[in-house]
């Protein structure tokens, strides 16, 4: 029997994959421009990671309800309304005039984003042979792994040959060409089963995600104080708590709380939410300090993450045979202490440093990161129930991206901490609060250790001989 999809399926893939291109050159394309950005809406250099945040939150906030509005409303439905609402948010940032229509921009740009890759993974899903389905998700997501490549290389090199507004204007003529794409390829699928949304838990669960993330940039960029501060944590610690009684009482919650009856997933959840501060925070900062304290321009600032972007996708492969070898305990308790010691390492660069070496310690870094990102998603999902699967899946998602948002506000409180005050008073003041930074973010890091500890000792199946 034939089982080879028709070309209008085969063509499909191309319209997902432009989708998971767009995202994660999102993702990455804004790092090397935040010093331009700032110059030119008047703001500080160290007060533009809200930029970045706004948009992450906003993907982290929406995951749970993709698949719901695309059950409800068709894929292709959902699929071109996310492109629309990606395409104008897009030309909202590029014509904003300040940091706060910037922002508002962005949490539209985000809306978009965060429908996009789910609905068009749905949509793979549901039409590709499952036979061909490994494959044809590594065509659409190669993509999204080209994406942290190129980003802060091209947006770099857009500040300095146009502005930063083709940062976003790019997305325009790319948008369009998926949306038409989308209209003639992508079949309207939705489910014929009506299930309960759970809005109460997703408020909750939403709200207490926005609350921390204000007060952590309360803490740097918004500089409300350290009471009002205080009250958003009680605030959003309020709001978790109330979610997880409405979850422990629901029968459709937002997400299960037997998840986390099952020992990997609750580590891994954890530790995926420590240790992606560090990791997550990394291409933020470190644009930052290549421009900002030691004088990159913003290409060279750009081309300079292009080792670890590199190294990331090189160390992928290796994963496997690692946690076959070392199992995946002792293996992430000695991957997290090694990345929190590169983390560490770079209190240490500054003018001096050759630039080599930078690049040496930047692939590096992107090697260790990549290795522990990997093996902390398998080690999290390795062990779940198949009926759990794609609750773990979703809720791993929302961590994936909450983690990185609050890496980012993190990192920008601690900056603006050692920086008050000091910049005007000492030329090295800035990049002693860059150092102080990295040794911090490396501590939390570490930190992350003493939870992988808790695992037990095992590893992948190895596959059998008749397979080899």
């Amino acid at each position: 029997m034939n089982t080879t999809p028709p070309p209008a399926t085969r063509l499909l893939l191309w319209v997902v994959a432009i989708a998971f291109f767009m995202q994660s050159l999102d993702m990455t394309i804004l790092n090397t421009a935040l010093p331009a950005m700032a110059r030119s809406l008047g703001a500080s250099p160290l007060h533009m990671h809200s930029v970045l945040i706004a948009y992450m939150l906003t993907v982290a906030l929406l995951i749970p309800a993709s698949g719901w509005i695309t059950d409800r409303f068709g894929t292709r439905t959902v699929f071109s309304a996310a492109i629309i609402l990606f395409v104008i948010g897009s030309l909202c940032c590029a014509e904003s005039q300040t940091l706060s229509q910037l922002v508002v921009s962005r949490v539209l740009q985000g809306v978009g984003g965060a429908l996009m890759v789910p609905v068009g993974r749905l949509a793979i899903l549901r039409t590709w042979p499952r036979g061909q389905l490994v494959q044809a998700m590594s065509f659409v997501t190669m993509p999204g792994l080209v994406g942290p490549l190129i980003g802060p290389a091209l947006g770099g090199w857009l500040v300095e040959v146009a502005s930063w507004h083709w940062i976003f204007l790019i997305n325009l003529p790319v948008g369009i060409i998926g949306w038409l794409a989308a209209q003639k390829l992508m079949p309207n699928l939705r489910s014929t089963e009506r299930y309960r949304f759970d809005w109460v838990g997703f408020i909750l669960f939403g709200n207490a995600m926005v609350l921390v993330s204000f007060a952590l940039q309360g803490m740097g960029e918004l500089n409300l104080g350290g009471p009002l501060c205080a009250l958003l944590l009680a605030l959003g610690g309020a709001s978790l708590l109330g979610y997880w009684l409405h979850a422990s009482r629901s029968s459709q919650p937002l997400f299960s709380l037997r998840l986390l009856e099952t020992h990997s997933f609750r580590i891994g959840i954890l530790g995926n939410l420590v240790a992606r501060l560090g990791g997550g925070c990394m291409p933020f900062l470190t644009p930052l300090l290549l421009q900002v304290a030691l004088g990159y321009p913003p290409s060279l600032a750009g081309l300079s993450m292009i080792p670890s972007a590199v190294a990331a996708l090189f160390t992928k492969p290796m994963v496997k045979w690692l946690v076959d070898q070392l199992g995946f305990r002792r293996l992430l308790v000695m991957n997290t202490i090694t990345l929190g010691v590169l983390i560490g390492i770079f209190s240490l660069v500054d003018r001096h440093t050759p630039y080599p070496l930078l690049l040496v310690l930047l692939a590096i870094f992107g090697a260790a990161n990549s290795l522990q990102f990997t093996a902390m998603n398998t080690v999290t999902l390795h062990e779940l129930p198949d009926q759990y699967a794609s609750g773990g899946n979703s809720m791993l998602s929302v961590v994936m991206q909450l983690s990185r948002s609050l890496g980012v506000a993190v990192a920008g409180a601690i900056l603006a901490t050692f920086a008050a005050g000091n910049i005007a008073q000492h030329p090295d003041a800035l990049l002693v609060a860059f150092h102080a930074t990295y040794l911090c973010v490396g501590l939390i890091t570490l930190a992350a250790a003493a939870i992988f500890v808790r695992l037990p000792e095992f590893a992948l199946p190895k596959p059998a001989a008749a397979a080899s």
